[in-house]
């Protein structure tokens, strides 16, 4: 059945992901409700919206509903060697012949960073999936790819926008582009990490409203889908491939929700892709190590249960909170309410979905409990609070079985909910949004280059489960970078680490595949390149929650790879 609109875009279907890997009985057992593709690793089904309401979205299961990304963020390149690099003349690696893929706000294209000597575009691609397109374009199943061709025609036009009306509206698509590989600027004093890299650019469009106001998202706030982001990134791999180019794909934008485990479908995905030759896949780890939003603790059996106190501020229309357990535990808990209205024993079977009507509060909490969260196995309490009223939500939490695990609960990221709700004894560590905590993606956190000190806003590791997380600390606080007026702002957050990183591995990657000295080169060999080459303190233990394998040194990778005799 072919819909009468792009179910993809239409706001009248909801968005449901699931695992494909080629198994068309899955596909077979939604009947002919429309779904596309997206490779051989996941597939979105698109139910007709009026189907789930009047009944709980997560009917389908919490890791069946799409995550929603939010930007990570809001130079020195001296500290990082890569000025010491270039002064060797077999090592003066800008990136050339390998491309960069940014997924993000866009990208300014008219501004020169971005362009030749010539004033022609260093830009390979554009997809821009807010633009419905009016011809069928092969591969794309919804906005509009501009072609190198088409942005070099919009740059020698008088008013570039008529042809090529793709826009970064944001600006934060324009600084991780600039930061990652923009060409110099000598008179502004800037130049980008590897400005010999090409661009291949996807503008995301916004999540639907539906997941919007499902998880409370502020209406001001950039706020992008997963199903989107897993198009995207299929887009960039396809044609880095079409070009037989390597690619460096830089991901600034991320999550909150999940287990913080690296066992997500995206989180899987980007580890399998990161394992291809001629791919390198660097994430940032996120700004929320100092925002007060991640608690845990263990429960201690003499006392038989550990209190949470929640600080919500004034104007909070709703958030959601999730409590993870770990398997095989079992966690209860009591809600005391900031009037004193008291709920007492809340436990659940799988999959069970409540309402809390509170008689004295405003509020509402809808709980959804999986015993056995699909995804991690481990337990999954889902609260989403409306209208809750402000001042201190205090939870007596129960863990039963005597086993001391510990559980895990976090509030949505920054700008999804006001810096005024949050946790009164918070813990700072693992704190590294979603898809940063993958298993074979580069993982980096921010720093001051200036006196070498961490960056107090970075989130910190582990992960969930203990796995190493960050890989590398790299320059993220007042580094220069484009803005939307084609001048230059200083930036700070793990975002403008996570482009800054992005650039030396694609000089690594030109090193390895482009010059033919590790033609086979993936995330999983320039991680180990860039962890052993990493600057560490004498007075510091690596590797570490807060620093990873220390500080980005390209110099020293290059150094160790020769034996120590650069």
């Amino acid at each position: 059945m072919i819909p009468e609109e792009n179910p993809i875009t239409s706001e009248n279907y909801a968005d449901i992901v699931i695992e494909y890997q080629g198994d068309m009985t899955i596909i077979e057992s939604f009947g002919n409700t429309p779904i596309n593709i997206i490779n051989n690793f996941a597939a979105v089904v698109h139910i007709p919206l009026r189907e789930v309401v009047g009944s709980s979205l997560l009917e389908q299961g919490y890791a069946r509903v799409p995550s929603l990304g939010g930007l990570v963020s809001y130079a020195s390149q001296e500290a990082s060697g890569i000025n010491k690099i270039r002064n060797i003349p077999n090592f003066n690696l800008k990136g050339q012949g390998v491309l960069m893929g940014i997924i993000d706000t866009g990208v300014d294209y008219t501004n020169p960073v971005f362009q030749y000597a010539d004033k022609t575009t260093r830009i390979a691609a554009i997809w821009d999936q807010t633009i419905p397109s009016e011809t069928i374009q092969e591969g794309i199943k919804y906005g509009t790819v501009f072609t190198r061709e088409q942005i070099n025609m919009a740059l020698q036009s008088e008013d570039p926008y008529k042809i090529v009306p793709s826009k970064d509206e944001n600006g934060h698509g324009t600084m991780a582009a600039g930061i990652s590989g923009g060409s110099a600027v000598p008179e502004s004093n800037f130049v980008g990490v590897a400005p010999g890299v090409e661009f291949i650019v996807v503008k995301m469009k916004q999540a639907k409203k539906y997941l919007r106001e499902f998880y409370f998202i502020p209406e001001q706030t950039v706020c992008t889908q997963e199903t989107d982001y897993l198009f995207a990134l299929e887009y960039v791999l396809s044609l880095a491939s079409e070009l037989q180019k390597p690619i460096v794909i830089c991901v600034s934008t991320n999550a909150s929700q999940g287990a913080h485990d690296g066992r997500s479908l995206t989180s899987r995905y980007l580890s399998s892709v990161a394992t291809r030759s001629g791919v390198g896949v660097v994430i940032a780890a996120g700004n929320e190590g100092n925002a007060r939003r991640h608690f845990f603790d263990i429960v201690d059996p003499v006392i038989g249960y550990k209190v949470v106190e929640l600080n919500v501020g004034n104007n909070e229309k709703g958030f959601i909170m999730e409590i993870w357990g770990q398997s095989p535990s079992f966690l209860v808990f009591d809600i005391l309410s900031p009037s004193g209205e008291y709920i007492s024993k809340i436990s659940a079977s799988q999959n069970e979905r409540k309402m809390i009507d509170f008689i004295f509060e405003p509020t509402i909490i809808y709980l959804n409990y999986s015993i056995v969260e699909a995804e991690s196995g481990d337990e999954l309490i889902l609260l989403r609070f409306v209208n809750p009223s402000p001042g201190i939500w205090s939870f007596k939490v129960f863990e039963r079985g005597n086993l001391k695990t510990g559980f895990h609960i976090w509030l949505p990221m920054e700008g999804f909910i006001s810096n005024n709700t949050y946790f009164i004894r918070s813990d700072p560590y693992t704190t590294i949004l979603a898809v940063g905590n993958a298993q074979v993606p580069i993982t980096v956190t921010a720093y001051n280059n200036m006196d070498d000190s961490f960056y107090i806003n970075s989130s910190r590791g582990y992960t969930r489960l203990g796995a190493i997380k960050p890989n590398i600390a790299a320059p993220g606080v007042n580094v220069t970078g484009p803005n939307l007026n084609q001048g230059f702002t200083d930036f700070t957050g793990t975002s403008i680490s996570a482009a800054h990183t992005s650039g030396v591995v694609a000089m690594i990657m030109e090193w390895g595949v482009v010059k033919g000295n590790l033609v086979g080169m993936s995330t999983i060999e320039i991680n180990k390149f860039i962890e052993r080459g990493a600057r560490r303190a004498l007075d510091v233990e690596y590797p570490n929650r807060d620093w990873g394998y220390g500080i980005l040194d390209v110099f020293n990778v290059f150094d160790s790879l020769r034996g120590g005799m650069v």
